[in-house]
């Protein structure tokens, strides 16, 4: 029986303002991979110079290659690939091409990529899944998926969910999670999509509980953070939210770039998780249960952690994509 992840710190030594660098000084990742989607804008950049840095060879999937490897010019160890996360068959050739490389295996996936406060967009197979929960979910639902013979490969392999304090706002949707009875809320939307990405690391670690192989799954809250996720909100209204002053300076408790990729980076390669898989995570710590609503505060709430609820949303997931636990 799956049960329900302790959500306290264990004392990283880490915090809000350590960076990416910090969390991985005196840490050699030399002969080994990793991939991070949306690896080459705003938070996902910093992840994969941080990677990189450390010695890993990353590969970046992005939907506008050219802009990537713009992005990425000067950075070592890195490959660009073309890759569509709101487009299944997109999701297969990608992964085809990358298990078919002789002796391959991945030790790291950063599910990082996602939009945030859309106007309403329909996508996926039968053009109606919404966009959120299609690209920030599903689409890593497929890709983790099919890459689990990489990622079982690799001899401790973990998977990183980049989920945010914007799972305040909303459970799973599990009589209308596509937006089609109610009406669209473009910030429900993307609650909805950041609870997913919790659940997905509860249930995916929970796999790997059961079979005693396979990867090591976490969650993590980078923190507020001003990058391009933002392009869809106006900038009136990120002052109106309090998130920048009238000048464009980022409100105080917001974190720089290099910031914000610490805690998934941290997730990612640190011993001290290695009895905690599973855990929703912040400020390179685990995160301890939310007391407030205060969303700059954080922690997670119990909906977010719930093991049924993963079970469940696992399953929804698989008939949408029609992949399993770990399609080949």
């Amino acid at each position: 029986m799956t049960t329900r992840q302790k959500q306290h710190k264990i004392g990283s030594g880490f915090g809000a303002n350590s960076t990416a660098d910090d969390v991985l000084d005196g840490i050699n990742l030399q002969g080994r991979t990793a991939l991070v989607t949306g690896g080459y804008s705003g938070l996902g950049l910093e992840i994969t110079r941080a990677l990189s840095r450390a010695g890993a060879h990353v590969i970046v999937p992005a939907r506008r290659p050219a802009t990537a490897r713009e992005a990425l010019h000067g950075v070592p160890r890195v490959e660009v690939r073309p890759l569509d996360l709101a487009d299944l068959s997109s999701i297969r050739q990608f992964t085809d091409q990358l298990l078919e490389r002789h002796d391959h295996k991945l030790d790291i996936l950063i599910n990082n990529a996602g939009v945030m406060a859309c106007p309403e967009t329909r996508v996926g197979p039968d053009g109606t899944w919404e966009a959120h929960f299609a690209i920030n979910h599903l689409g890593h639902f497929a890709l983790t998926n099919r890459l689990y013979p990489a990622l079982s490969s690799a001899e401790a392999a973990r998977v990183v969910s980049v989920a945010s304090s914007g799972h305040f706002l909303s459970d799973i949707r599990w009589t209308d999670p596509h937006f089609v009875r109610d009406g669209y809320d473009r910030w429900l939307a993307y609650a909805q999509s950041k609870t997913a990405n919790a659940l997905f690391a509860v249930h995916l670690n929970s796999l790997r509980d059961t079979a005693g192989t396979g990867p090591r799954a976490f969650a993590v809250h980078p923190g507020s953070i001003l990058t391009p996720l933002q392009r869809h909100i106006p900038r009136d209204e990120q002052i109106a939210q309090g998130w920048m002053t009238p000048d464009g300076t980022p409100a105080p408790g917001f974190k720089t770039p290099g910031q914000g990729a610490a805690t998934a980076v941290w997730a990612a390669t640190s011993p001290l998780l290695d009895a905690h898989g599973g855990a929703y995570c912040q400020d390179c710590d685990i995160a301890e249960p939310a007391t407030t609503e205060d969303m700059l505060i954080g922690g997670v709430k119990p909906w977010a952690t719930d093991p049924e609820a993963a079970a469940r949303l696992w399953q929804l997931s698989a008939e949408l994509t029609g992949l399993g636990s770990h399609a080949a």
